[in-house]
């Protein structure tokens, strides 16, 4: 089942707010909530991801009716993608180097500020390319 590409966006939107506090504040904390966050949308999906739910409890009502709809593979790949940068980034709050902390954090800032403000998901491109130069199934 196709899923609408507001949610996704949305997602995206919040993860990027909280992954520029994670810099401000400087907070691997934070990054381990957001974890949590790409944790749970890569292993149920980007609709049972926190953000995925707020979005269809409180945000989806209040829009019209969805004219535009993913499959459901590309975002959750994206969320996986999203998952292994913010696992390299608490390595680095929390073991170090510091270096690594900041660069696997800007690097998930990065793509998730691309799908907030244009739409375009680089986890999602990443999935479609991989599935193109993958092996043939028969």
């Amino acid at each position: 089942m196709d899923i609408d590409v507001r949610g996704p966006r949305f997602g995206a939107a919040v993860t990027t707010v909280v992954l520029l506090a994670v810099l401000a504040l400087d907070s691997g904390y934070l990054l381990a909530f957001q974890t949590l966050c790409f944790a749970l949308g890569a292993a149920g999906g980007v609709g049972r991801s926190p953000y995925g739910r707020l979005f269809r409890t409180l945000v989806r009502p209040r829009l019209g009716p969805a004219t535009e709809f993913e499959a459901p593979a590309p975002p959750r790949f994206a969320q996986a993608v999203g998952l292994g940068f913010a696992l390299l980034g608490l390595l680095g709050y929390f073991v170090g180097p510091q270096w690594l902390a900041y660069t696997a954090t800007g690097a998930a800032l990065a793509a998730a500020f691309l799908n907030a403000a244009f739409g375009y998901c680089l986890g999602c491109e990443a999935y479609l390319l991989l599935r193109r130069v993958g092996p043939a199934r028969g």
